[in-house]
């Protein structure tokens, strides 16, 4: 354990290599909070049911007001830390033989994603859960803008994954391997199958159904374990160079070149 962390504080003080580190640590720990933020505290994953009546929603929101004000406004102050997360990935692109164009766009799509991906669902949340004796009906609008703009505006991240398959695929200096370009179609693709919960109140479409949010989710969560190893291996073989990155060695071991010569 003392290795370990010893290990962490030069990545983050003495290592060349200290921003990118720092980006990934960040990544690290906003998806841990993520998934404790969404799921247990406020408990609004999974989902609850899109087809319930006015006084379920009302009472659900009483049942959770701590949970949902306490959590969302956690998220509120991590929010800022898909900046360090974002400018990570475009690195990743940036550090392939493709244009910048790839890199640029991708981490655009990004910075706009944190507003459909929890902040519209956090105020619209808060706000309902603010005061328990508003009227209902403006309650239950509030339960089904929330959960749709989380669920249902997929688009942004089928885009996004599109655009890093294709610099994947099109990439010359082995970044990435080619098969983790067509793991993002696969992402893209569950982001497809989203679109008809804007249709569907019950069954596998709706925004708790087994295809809107269980595979949807089970897809996700794999693809973003692997992009996050997959980040780290390229920071460990990151030379500041412009070329093909080297190989991992035994056990790990990159060969680093100096960043001077690399940039030569």
């Amino acid at each position: 354990m003392s290795t370990r962390l010893a290990r962490v504080r030069w990545n983050l003080t003495r290592s060349p290599k200290r921003e990118l580190w720092f980006s990934w640590y960040v990544m690290v720990v906003f998806y841990n909070l993520y998934g404790l933020l969404f799921v247990i505290v406020t408990r609004v994953q999974p989902p609850p049911s899109p087809g319930w009546g006015t006084p379920t929603v009302v009472a659900w929101f009483t049942d959770h007001q701590l949970g949902l004000l306490a959590g969302f406004g956690a998220v509120f102050l991590v929010a800022g830390m898909c900046g360090p997360m974002n400018a990570l990935l475009a690195y990743s692109m940036r550090r392939m033989s493709v244009s910048p164009v790839f890199a640029y766009s991708y981490m655009i799509m990004y910075a706009l994603a944190a507003v459909p991906g929890m902040l519209v669902m956090a105020i619209a949340m808060t706000v309902g859960a603010l005061r328990p004796d508003r009227d209902p009906e403006v309650v239950m609008w509030l339960y089904d803008f929330a959960f749709l703009s989380f669920s249902g505006t997929m688009g942004v991240f089928l885009i996004g994954s599109l655009v890093w398959m294709v610099a994947i695929l099109l990439d010359r200096n082995g970044v990435f391997p080619k098969w983790f370009g067509y793991l993002n179609l696969c992402n893209a693709l569950t982001e497809v199958v989203v679109a008809p919960a804007w249709m569907f109140q019950r069954g596998a479409l709706a925004w708790h159904g087994a295809i809107a949010w269980w595979i949807n989710v089970f897809v996700f969560a794999f693809y973003t374990c692997v992009f996050i190893v997959l980040l780290r291996g390229m920071i460990e073989r990151e030379d500041f160079g412009t070329g093909p990155l080297p190989d991992p060695g035994p056990e790990g071991a990159v060969g680093h070149r100096d960043p001077v010569e690399a940039a030569r």
